[in-house]
């Protein structure tokens, strides 16, 4: 029998699927179903810094005075009344999902500059989360901005943030890094246990009609998947942490190219939300069927059998792909 068995940030877990952040764990009842689906791990839905900051009245000081580097992110920040969880309740929700779940919850936070809010990290897990996501989502619109001073804004935060806790900690990337290798380098050397690549920037829409922004949620599709696969693929074996995938992971298939790139779990939220729980079961008979027939014993066996370490010119490797691919095209012309 197949040994699906992983571990991820020094959690032992079941299986490598694990649920990401999502709605679905707002409530007891839904993260319920998801560990008897068989969901190895839940990672909660995210306590933003924006709203750390509401709920301790410091947002008149940051409107006024900036805050550090960020103060562009406060200036679209919604009314207060769109949260629809204060910081306090969602340490209730950490909590209330600890006490009812077996398997590990993952707390996570979403900012991206240093200040009081970072004291929650320490508060989730007094709240009894057995690891933290820092989730690092800003998207630079000022063209002053250097990207040297963001990358080592966002070091500095999860070194802070590692400070002041004992619990292991993700950090949740965006793809839109000039040297990813470099600064995962660096972050993994400010504290991070594991990396989760990557996060979804949500562009915005146009109504052509109201003249106005439409703000619509996309969920993934399996097409995503390439491109944390190929970092993954490219980043392990060289920094020495955890890899979570994310993004495109929708069948098994998806989960089991991730752990051939190198990835501890594949994390799953757009499948979850569309097809409910239930897919859970099929993909992990899948996945054993496939690995029985094709003679994998364990996922841990299979963990990194595709990834790049072994050649000595990643890049030149990536630009032939690239020229392969095109060829590929002409070729059905």
């Amino acid at each position: 029998m197949t040994d699906l068995s992983t571990t991820y940030l020094g959690l032992e877990l079941q299986n490598p699927l694990v649920a990401s952040a999502s709605p679905l764990s707002k409530k007891l009842d839904s993260a319920r179903k998801l560990e008897d689906a068989g969901v190895a791990a839940i990672v909660m839905y995210s306590l933003f810094e924006e709203q750390v900051i509401h709920e301790s009245l410091e947002l008149d000081h940051y409107l006024t005075s900036g805050s550090d580097a960020f103060r562009e992110a406060m200036s679209y920040l919604p009314d207060a009344g769109t949260y629809s969880l204060t910081p306090d309740k969602y340490l209730g929700q950490v909590t209330a999902l600890k006490n009812a779940l077996k398997i590990p919850v993952i707390g996570s936070l979403n900012g991206v500059s240093k200040g009081g809010w970072t004291r929650y990290a320490r508060r989730i897990q007094d709240a009894g989360a057995d690891a933290l996501e820092l989730n690092l989502y800003f998207m630079v619109t000022d063209p002053n901005m250097k990207s040297e001073d963001v990358e080592s804004a966002q070091v500095e935060l999860v070194a802070e943030v590692k400070s002041a806790i004992t619990i292991p900690l993700a950090v949740k990337l965006s793809p839109y890094i000039t040297s990813l290798p470099n600064f995962a380098t660096r972050l993994v050397q400010a504290g991070a246990d594991g990396l989760v690549l990557f996060n979804r920037f949500y562009q915005p829409d146009f109504d052509l009609y109201e003249m106005e922004i439409i703000h619509s949620l996309e969920l993934s599709s399996s097409a995503e998947i390439r491109l944390p696969l190929q970092w993954i693929s490219i980043l392990y074996g060289k920094v020495n942490t955890d890899f979570a995938l994310t993004s495109g992971v929708h069948t098994a298939k998806d989960a089991l190219k991730s752990m051939m790139a190198g990835a501890k779990v594949a994390m799953m939220a757009s499948e979850l939300l569309h097809n409910g729980e239930r897919v859970v079961a099929s993909m992990l008979s899948e996945m054993s069927w496939w690995m029985e027939t094709h003679e994998y014993e364990s996922i841990k066996q299979m963990q990194g059998s595709m990834c790049q370490k072994s050649v000595s010119e990643p890049a030149a490797l990536e630009r032939a792909n690239y020229m392969k691919v095109l060829s590929s095209w002409r070729d059905l012309v």
